[in-house]
């Protein structure tokens, strides 16, 4: 017998949004429901908190099932509580956002979910509140990204100056002036040069770098200032 006589069960979700970098666009792992409630539409991969498992924990479960990934990048976005939210039973849901290298998922698990990664300008209506839950999570995206070396997360081991240029832009849908950017994230660093160079550069041969990784866990709190001050020379951090 419980020691709440008076409470009442309610379920816990956990909704998690995923974001992945094409190179060009930045991407919204979904999928489509093959099951009711909203059989046919668009979601965020979800389930419920099992109830032996920490909140962390099963957010990774669930990544895990969809991507085949784990020691990714995962954190707590917030919690969606309104009593009308879920048309079948009253249900809360926690947060989580995950950044992950495109490249990486297992694919098998993915189309066994009926997943597919969509732009953001292209992504479709979701069900329930996954539309607000979605839009809170780009803006926090964008904010962490300024401040926080978290876009490493969405690149492959190496990479080149204007492809983590391009990652920026994608993520705050804005040119970003080349030369301020550059030496902006040169001056961290957090960039190793790796001696080779990108032979599939459209134009002459790039630098190809990797993520000093002691330096970024070690200095990941720190505040950074990524993007370039339009007012200013680029010379600052």
């Amino acid at each position: 017998m419980t020691n709440y006589p008076n409470a009442t069960g309610i379920l816990l979700a956990l909704d998690c949004i995923i974001f992945g970098f094409d190179g060009k666009d930045i991407k919204l792992l979904l999928i489509k429901r093959n099951f009711e409630p909203e059989k046919g539409k668009w979601s965020l991969m979800g389930g419920f908190l099992d109830f032996d498992e920490n909140l962390e924990d099963g957010a990774n479960r669930i990544l895990y099932n969809l991507t085949g990934l784990k020691d990714i990048y995962v954190e707590q976005l917030g919690v969606y509580g309104n009593v009308g939210r879920d048309p079948v039973t009253r249900t809360v849901s926690i947060v989580f956002f995950a950044l992950i290298n495109i490249d990486d998922h297992d694919e098998d698990a993915m189309r066994f979910h009926n997943a597919s990664w969509i732009s953001l300008d292209d992504r479709p209506s979701l069900i329930f509140d996954h539309n607000e839950m979605v839009s809170q999570a780009i803006e926090h995206l964008r904010y962490k990204a300024a401040l926080h070396p978290i876009g490493f997360e969405l690149l492959p081991e190496q990479f080149t100056i204007p492809q983590l240029q391009k990652l920026y832009e994608a993520i705050y849908d804005t040119p970003i002036d080349r030369r301020n950017f550059s030496r902006k994230l040169l001056s961290t660093g957090l960039l190793i040069d790796t001696g080779n160079k990108n032979s599939q550069s459209a134009t002459k041969k790039a630098t190809l770098y990797k993520l000093d990784t002691a330096r970024y866990k070690a200095k990941f709190n720190s505040f950074w200032n990524f993007m370039p001050d339009p007012k200013d020379n680029g010379d600052k951090l």
